[in-house]
Formats: structure tokens, sequence, C-alpha cells
């Protein structure tokens, strides 16, 4: 009888400590097993990392098995206790439970989606259409399309991420069963992806990362922090109130990052440092002024002041904006076509995709704010780039802010020249 009872009590704690039963479609995973049926499989796998006292490891079960269920035919879904084989999982940096890993083979991709049976059955057929596609010698069409520009974050990456950057950020802080948060996703994606280079967007599953929810009093879901650009604190932290589409994402955004930008400076290029300014940026303003002897001191602070007001006007745009004195940048004025036609003169250039577009009306903050204007709703000509590279910058001097000065005329020696020599 004592022998029995030992039995049962046994089968009681194992029992107690296993999250997936023999009736489930989630395989149990064990280092005796793990390389025969994941690493050398030709299978695409799902595999949690767990530990059995873990809570959120507990909340993710019937999700978990709904999605094994989903998968079956198509792809295999496992769970391994990693709080019993620590030596054996420590190989595959799991430092937090749960872990969850997409394994292709021996190739593994951390995962980093929604912890929701739609979204693990997603994220099975994305590899399963990549490896399919490998197989053909070709990549997956849609791949570009299907990585999000969303970035996840943790309580332990959100500092270093968010409030250490000079970035704008606005974070989105979710549930994963929560029905607004799944309603939110595609636009949020959409908004992220349209507002790259200006304002980066995250999410932050809040029932797992408790410690920033907490800090930032998140109540319900799906609750968006604006944290602005610059040295961030905490009263700087706004709420979000606008809509939930991307537009209406978008659109606030906008209006946020003109509100805390700085004005672009105007920068002279004098050498290939300062061209960064254009190498960095979605766009760049290209301007090439008269010579100071052409155009005094004034006269050019008259343009840098005209291209300072548009450069404010257009800072949420976030390009660049550089000049350059007329002859100074050969190279420069003959890619993008500039001095033709006399100067002053502008062009916009994408230097990512060598294409320029040049300013055909007045230089003048009318002529430049039209032209900018129609730029920015995706109109008017564009042209590539000559020689299909970003030309080579010359090292000169830069503006001292003075007048320009004529050589001095050399002195003539009328004693060597023999006034009374008829040199007709």
């Amino acid at each position: 009888m004592l022998h029995l009872n030992l039995i049962g009590i046994i089968l009681l704690v194992t029992s107690s400590y296993a999250l997936y039963d023999s009736s489930s479609d989630v395989v149990e995973l064990t280092p005796s097993n793990f390389e025969r049926l994941v690493t050398k499989s030709d299978e695409v796998w799902i595999v949690e990392f767990f530990a059995p006292w873990c809570g959120h490891c507990k909340n993710l079960v019937p999700e978990y098995k709904k999605a094994a269920r989903a998968l079956k035919g198509i792809a295999k879904v496992g769970a391994i206790d990693a709080d019993q084989y620590k030596d054996f999982t420590q190989k595959y940096g799991v430092t937090g439970f749960p872990t969850i890993k997409v394994f292709t083979g021996s190739k593994s991709n951390d995962y980093q989606g929604q912890r929701t049976a739609e979204a693990f059955v997603d994220a099975a057929l994305k590899a399963a259409k990549e490896k399919a596609y490998e197989n053909l010698g070709k990549k997956s069409s849609g791949s570009s399309s299907d990585k999000s520009d969303v970035v996840e974050l943790t309580d332990s990456n959100f500092k270093e991420l968010v409030l250490d950057s000079e970035d704008m950020w606005l974070v989105e802080f979710f549930a994963p069963w929560c029905g607004h948060c799944k309603n939110l996703e595609p636009h949020w994606a959409k908004a992220a992806t349209e507002l790259k280079g200006k304002v980066k967007l995250g999410a932050v599953d809040a029932t797992v990362h408790q410690m920033m929810a907490s800090r930032y009093q998140v109540q319900g879901y799906p609750t968006i922090k604006l944290f602005p650009s610059g040295k961030k604190t905490s009263d700087s932290v706004e709420d979000y109130n606008g809509g939930r589409t991307s537009s209406d994402i978008v659109a606030w955004a906008l209006d946020k990052l003109a509100e805390n930008v700085p004005a672009p400076e105007i920068v002279q290029v004098v050498n290939e440092e300062t061209m960064k300014a254009c190498s960095e940026k979605p766009l760049c303003v290209v301007s090439i002024l008269p010579h100071i002897l052409d155009c005094d001191a004034a006269c050019r602070n008259d343009y840098i002041s005209i291209l300072a007001r548009l450069g404010e006007k257009y800072k949420a745009k976030m390009w660049g904006w550089v000049w350059s004195e007329a002859g100074q940048q050969p190279a420069l004025e003959e890619a993008l076509e500039l001095g033709g036609f006399g100067y002053p003169a502008m062009a916009v250039v994408n230097a990512k995709k060598l294409k320029f577009s040049t300013l055909r009306g007045s230089f003048s903050e009318t002529g430049i704010n039209e032209f900018l204007r129609d730029l920015s709703f995706g109109r008017g000509q564009t042209a590539p780039v000559k020689g299909a590279e970003m030309p080579i910058i010359q090292t000169t001097e830069p503006w001292d802010g003075k007048d320009g000065e004529l050589p001095p005329e050399e002195d003539i020696d009328l004693s060597d020249i023999d006034l009374e020599k008829d040199e007709l």
C-alpha cells in the first residue's frame, strides 16, 4: 500500500509540473529527442522554452494548444522544460520564460509576435513559405513586407532603446488577448513603416513586461504613450489621444514631430563630412548660391535666411539642407545639373535612390515653397544623378561671413615700356 501511495504521489507531482499532457498536440521535447525531432528535421517547428512555475507560461497554454491543433499536418509545435534542462537550453540563449523560437532545421529565429494562436500560425506559415522558396532557390515574395517595422520592447531593453535615445517614440502597451489591440496591430505596423526614419514605433506586451507598464500607469489596453525627441524625463511623456487608423497615427505623430524637432542647420558644403547632411537624410535640399563677388554678404545672408525659414517650415520632413558657392563644388553642380542657367540654383536629391529634381521656378520663398510642396505630395519630375553615384566633394575654406575682396592689381613698371617706339 505504501508503495502504491508513493507512486501516486510521484505521478501527482509530475503531472502538476507538466504544462502539456499527452492528449495535447504540443510535442514534449527533451535533450534526448530535440536534435532528432527538431534540428535535424525538415519540418518547421515552433518551440516554447518554459518553466513549470512561470505564470506567463501557464497563461500561454490555451493559445499554444490551439495553435498546435491548427498547425497539425502543417508545422510542428513543441515545448521543453528549460528549468529542468538548464544546461541544454542555455545554448539557445534562453534567459527568461517563456522564450519561443521558430526552427527550420538547425536555423532558429526568436519569435517576436503576439502570444495568440493566430499569431503563432502566421509565424509558422511564414517560415514554411520562406523554406519552400529557399528550396526553389528563390527569395520569398513578400518576405520584405512581412517584416514589421514595429520594435519589440521589453523591460530589459526599454531604457536603452527609448529613454536613452534622442529619437521620438510612440509606444503601444498591449495585451495578447485584447481585441482592440488585435484590431490596431495592422494599422500600427503600417504607420511604423510610413514613419520610418522620422518617428519610431514600439510595442510592449504589458502582461509580460509589467515593470514598464506599471511605471507608466497602464490600466487598459491598448495604451499608447509618446516619448518626445531629445532628452526624456518622466514629465515629458504624453498620452496619445489620436485616432486608431494608420493615417490618424501618422498625422498625429508628424504634428508632434513638428513641435519637438529643431529647425535644421543650413550647412555649407566644404568637405565630405559636411555632405553627410545629405547622405543620412531621406531627401536633401541643395542650393548653389552666387559667388561672393557677385552677391555680397548681405545678399548671401538674405538667401540663407530664406532657406532657414523654409527649413523651419518643413522640419518635420527631416530633410537635409546644404549650400555651396558657385564654382566651389563643380562635381556636385554637374551631378545635379545645376548652374547652367545661372545662380542661385536648387535641386532636391535622394542620395540613396540617386534621383534628383530641379527647381525651375524663382529662387524665392514663394517659388521654393511651391517646389518643395509639390515634392512632398510626390509631384515633380525627377532625373538620375549623373555618374550614378554621389559626387566627390572638394575640401574648401568655409565662408567667413564677410564681403568678397577683389585680388590686388599688379603695379605696372612704366620704365620697361618704350613709349617712343611705335608698337603699331
